[in-house]
């Protein structure tokens, strides 16, 4: 049930960046966008990828929750909160290795 979730998720994803990308620009930013006839023009192409979008989006939302609802039932209800913290053993501080003497080199010979 969680995969057929998942894929309809990344289905209404998919779907719902496609039909974004397809409305017209009305920012104008950079003089990009608004330009001449395009694949969908007019008043209600613009009404009905606003409509789509809404229905995508409201069902992208839906699934979200309901992956969630299904990812936090599967899981043991316990906090990181609700474990003790764990006290580490007491231990004596670690020694320190002796150091070992420098044995003089033998001179070299030029």
């Amino acid at each position: 049930m969680e995969n057929v979730l998942l894929v309809i998720h990344l289905i209404l994803a998919a779907s719902l960046v496609g039909v974004i990308l397809l409305q017209k620009s009305e920012g104008g930013v950079l003089g990009m966008g608004g330009g001449g006839g395009g694949f969908m023009t007019g008043r209600a192409a613009g009404n009905l990828l606003t409509r789509t979008t809404a229905i995508l989006a409201t069902a992208f939302m839906v699934t979200s929750l309901a992956l969630a609802l299904m990812a936090n039932s599967k899981k043991a209800s316990t906090s990181i909160m609700d474990q003790p913290a764990e006290v580490p053993a007491a231990s004596a501080p670690a020694q320190p290795e002796p150091a070992k003497p420098v044995e003089p080199s033998a001179p070299v010979a030029r």
